[in-house]
């Protein structure tokens, strides 16, 4: 009964480009989009993982899907789940798979994607959501699903565990608050560069009536614009709420000095991926020389595996690691990178801007505050209000804190509907919009 007999994979799109939502100096007109895994038992049980694309190329992702789940079909989940590191370490070593990334790119996302859908797998079968599913893990048995591999220069299995168990005070109190009040969460929404002032002023007026504290603007394009719009909506916000700015890759490192340098005299809390994300040392160089200025310097979003994390938190290059559910492979790997964290005193602020990142990250971030850093101070997780309504179990967000999900499964699962419409490209929404023109195929 525990047995898998049945994969598939989809490639879901929404087009989002048409309002300008997600837009910023690196991507101006993203669709989101996902690869879309679905798992199934013989007793019927099924999971769901999803990895995050913006368009054009999701079908490669799902060409990715399609060969790794060719080492998932009949085999059992229990020996999957009893030695899931092992697993893992299986699924990105087969020989010649691993030759298109090594753990990194295409291969890694759908990778991701995969290792997702046997997560919420995992939690559906235990009957509890995937936070749940982590806490009660022993540090044995959550250690046991990590793959070491390449960073036991920096924290071994054995020292993982001695860092759970000592954690373990106190885990009763946290998630009783946990329960009660949820996690801190900031939001982008405000912040897309396609918007006009009108919309960015109306939406700093609806977030800070819900409560939120933080907020996130686009920046790189045009400098005089950054300028105009980091004070449009610093006026909106008020001198005491954070305003974070997010570079998405565009700079170089004099120019991300230089650029930062001018939007200074925000109070900027943090300026996310100001280069290259694969730029280790332009990220140390430009943290050492914004360090004065009292900005901080995040990145992790696009960051390609617990290798280059590794070498981000030894090197002291960012002051916020940012954590991405379906960039690296998945949950087991970022797990890694929470722990290094952890041991790094480096706070993890996952990124979630994008189809069902939101749903998952909430999971990942209430494991680390029940079971690792215990706290909120200077940690707060990404929320954007798109694409929501198409989940089965969607993130609940009340009063700018993330509540946590009570339903089994990562809550990756998509309505029906959702894939009727917006399965590419024949799903109804699509064909309509070819029809009239309103979106081209491509």
């Amino acid at each position: 009964m525990t047995s898998i007999i049945e994969v598939s994979v989809k490639d879901i799109r929404f087009p989002t480009s048409l309002q300008a939502d997600g837009s910023d100096a690196m991507h101006p007109d993203p669709d989101y989009s996902c690869a879309y895994v679905i798992i199934k038992l013989e007793n019927g049980t099924e999971g769901y993982g999803l990895t995050f694309t913006l368009g054009r190329g999701t079908q490669i992702v799902v060409s990715a899907c399609e060969a790794i789940l060719k080492m998932v079909i009949y085999k059992d989940c229990n020996e999957i789940f009893s030695n899931f590191g092992k697993f893992w370490r299986y699924l990105t070593s087969e020989s010649q798979l691993r030759w298109l990334g090594p753990e990194k790119g295409v291969i890694h996302l759908a990778t991701a994607s995969v290792i997702n859908a046997l997560w919420d797998l995992w939690s559906r079968i235990e009957k509890v959501p995937l936070w749940k599913l982590l806490t009660n893990l022993t540090p044995e048995q959550l250690v046991s699903t990590i793959d070491f591999r390449y960073i036991t220069d920096v924290i071994t299995p054995e020292e993982a565990i001695a860092i759970l168990k000592s954690r373990q005070n106190g885990r009763k109190d946290r998630e009783e608050k946990l329960l009660s009040r949820g996690l801190p969460a900031y939001t982008t929404q405000v912040g897309w560069l396609g918007y006009s002032d009108e919309k960015v002023r109306s939406l700093c007026k609806k977030y800070l009536k819900d409560g939120y504290t933080s907020f996130k603007a686009k920046v790189g394009r045009d400098l005089e614009d950054d300028v105009r719009r980091c004070g449009l909506i610093r006026e909106e916000i008020g001198p005491d709420n954070k305003l974070m700015v997010d570079a998405n890759q565009i700079w170089g490192v004099q120019e991300a000095v230089e650029w930062m340098n001018h939007l200074q005299k925000f109070n900027i809390h943090w300026i996310e991926e100001p280069t290259s994300p694969d730029d280790i040392l332009g990220h140390r160089e430009i943290k050492e020389k914004l360090r004065p200025l009292g900005i901080g310097v995040a990145t992790g979003e696009a960051c390609a595996n617990r290798v280059m994390f590794k070498q981000f938190l030894q090197s002291g290059a960012v002051d916020f690691c940012q954590i991405d559910s379906a960039r690296i492979g998945g949950v087991n790997e970022i797990l890694a990178v929470y722990l290094m964290a952890w041991k790094f005193k480096v706070p993890v602020c996952p990124h979630a801007g994008g189809v069902g990142l939101c749903e998952m990250v909430q999971h990942l971030q209430m494991w680390d505050y029940v079971s690792l850093s215990g706290t909120t101070e200077n940690r707060v997780i990404e929320y954007v209000d798109q694409q929501h309504e198409h989940f089965v179990t969607p993130s609940i967000v009340k009063n700018a804190h993330y509540m946590p999900p009570k339903s089994p499964g990562y809550s990756t699962q998509f309505k029906d509907q959702a894939i009727l419409d917006y399965e590419y490209p024949h799903g109804k929404e699509w064909q309509r919009m070819f029809e009239q023109g309103v979106y081209k195929f491509n």
